[in-house]
């Protein structure tokens, strides 16, 4: 039997906004149909991707009722500890559909799953087992937050969240500044909204004056915020009220050294 396809299907970043914005804002009419023509699914939460297909739906008709969906879950080990690394989860288990015949999507609660998300140890095991493994169009906030920073984007690295303790942050805020300074590559991180705020402050009392900060959240929706200024700018209350908003959702931070 011919296995079928994995694809990787991103999701619209208003996943826990209060507005949302039509979902064909987000994703092209490629993506919707190959989404509207899949029954079988690996997720991160399943009524989170019950509430995409009934977007989705409201466009396309599905190939079955939401309800006749068959969605899988990754086990909780691997939102809490992640699946990016070798050998961090077997997930070979949860393709045997693909292996059936089926075309299987991969999808995250909100953008490119394994991106940020997720995911990764699913396309190892599909690419293992010898099925086809296809990204579709969609948005990813580290690529559209880097784009409309200004900052380096031929030479960058997504690192994750920073530590929870506050003294470990600020270590870590000063190793990424001084990797920055010292190759000029920009580092991106990302943080939930109710640490924003202990983040950005950390961010303004710890770097140089002369570091580009820059922030975005809300990427894709009418809300959106993007602001990016030398430290000594933010710390002078460069559109301090946009900037306020946008730590009330989740945000990209990047930053790299700056000559001016």
């Amino acid at each position: 039997m011919t296995p079928g396809t994995l694809y990787l299907v991103p999701a619209p970043l208003d996943f826990g906004c209060e507005s949302q914005a039509p979902i064909t804002d987000a994703l092209p009419l490629g993506t919707l149909q190959v989404a509207a023509s899949l029954t079988h699914w690996i997720c991160e939460n399943a009524k989170t991707t019950r509430a995409v297909l009934k977007r989705v739906g409201e466009v396309l008709p599905l190939a079955v009722p939401v309800q006749q969906h068959i969605i899988t879950e990754l086990p909780r080990e691997v939102h809490k500890k992640g699946d990016h690394g070798p050998g961090s989860f077997d997930a070979k288990p949860l393709l045997q559909a693909a292996l059936q015949g089926h075309n299987v999507g991969l999808i995250s609660e909100a953008g490119m799953p394994a991106i940020a998300d997720p995911g990764s140890s699913v396309v190892r095991a599909a690419h293992a087992l010898g099925i086809t493994v296809v990204p579709l169009v969609g948005p990813c906030s580290l690529l559209l937050a880097l784009a409309a920073s200004g900052l380096n984007g031929q030479n960058f690295a997504f690192v994750g969240y920073l530590p929870q303790d506050a003294e470990q942050r600020v270590q870590r805020i000063k190793a990424l500044e001084a990797l920055a300074m010292k190759t000029g590559q920009t580092q991106l991180f990302i943080e939930t909204p109710y640490r924003n705020a202990a983040v950005w402050e950390a961010l303004l009392k710890t770097l140089s004056p002369s570091t580009r900060l820059s922030i975005s959240s809300g990427l894709t929706l009418a809300t959106a915020v993007t602001r990016s200024a030398l430290v000594k700018e933010h710390r002078a209350g460069y559109q301090q009220v946009n900037t306020m908003s946008a730590l009330a959702a989740p945000c990209v931070f990047g930053l790299v050294t700056c000559p001016q």
